[in-house]
């Protein structure tokens, strides 16, 4: 069954001590083009992550936000430099005196305001227990991102499967018509060339023969032939448990070869309407084909 491009999957985790929001955007690309925003504490998951991604979700523009936040830790994380505040403090305690003013509560907020008093200390690193945790919780949002291209695949099965019967069903037109094509295209040249050799005389056979060369010049059979089992492999590789949009790009290509070649060749109105109709088809098919994973 195929797959789309297009997926999205998003999610929000507590577990009591920490809040974990994902979300998953996918859109059609030739190659695997991701775009990965993750907390610091997670950079050194990063390469982990892109591998586990570039795994399930193989094709597409891949847009992740991953946000991490600690709701329970109690943990201080700020830090005073005692040696540098005591500095702050003397120095400002020294003025204070010069000027006559004995404020010590403003002169302590001053000194504790200065700069590199006070120091944050930022947990960076995440424990084994919670990266296994956030990693499982990454999985399932791909997995609803792949489920979301798995229903959209099979919107684009059915579109595909219709475009590619209706192509089916126009060659069976012309292959109604086409001895009809045959017969009168024998009896134009016929009449074309015995006006033009009535007065010289002519020999039958070798007007036969010619005849015979520019009807197998003009023959579509074998094009028909072609074109039935390319449709035949397209509709196989569609219902393939694999989803291969590349490989059934290229099996358009080879439709659209020989509709092509029926519509040059055939050289008749009522067999060009139904190729006309085939190549209408034949650009919804690949222009749904851009986004099959």
């Amino acid at each position: 069954m195929i797959k789309s491009m297009t997926g999205f999957g998003q999610a929000i985790y507590d577990n009591g001590t920490a809040q974990l929001s994902i979300e998953v955007k996918s859109l059609n690309s030739k190659f695997f083009d991701l775009t990965l925003r993750v907390p610091k504490a997670f950079a050194d998951r990063e390469l982990e992550l892109r591998n586990i991604l570039s795994e399930k979700l193989e094709r597409g523009k891949v847009s992740v936000t991953l946000e991490y936040v600690r709701t329970a830790d109690d943990e201080i994380r700020q830090s005073y430099n005692s040696a540098l505040f005591k500095s702050y403090f003397k120095e400002l305690k020294y003025l204070a005196d010069e000027v006559g003013v004995s404020a010590m509560d403003t002169i302590f907020s001053l000194a504790l305001a200065s700069p590199d008093v006070v120091q944050v200390r930022l947990r960076d690193e995440v424990s084994e227990e919670e990266w296994q945790w956030v990693r499982k919780a990454f999985l399932e949002v791909i997995d609803k991102c792949d489920s979301f291209r798995v229903q959209e695949g099979k919107s684009l099965h059915n579109m595909l499967a219709e475009c590619c019967a209706k192509i089916r069903e126009n060659l069976k037109q012309i292959e109604a018509l086409d001895p009809e094509r045959v017969a009168r295209i024998r009896e134009r040249l016929k009449t074309n060339a015995a006006s033009y050799l009535v007065d010289n005389g002519f020999d039958a056979n070798r007007l036969e023969q010619e005849i015979l060369y520019y009807i197998e010049k003009l023959d579509i059979n074998e094009e028909k032939v072609r074109l039935k089992t390319h449709l035949d492999y397209f509709m196989e590789t569609l219902d393939a448990p694999q989803s291969s949009g590349k490989k059934l790009a290229f099996i358009s290509q080879e439709i659209g070869r020989e509709i092509n070649t029926i519509g040059s060749k055939a050289n008749d109105a009522a067999i060009q309407k139904h190729v006309v109709v085939m190549k209408e088809e034949l650009e919804k098919i690949k222009e749904q084909l851009n986004n099959v994973l």
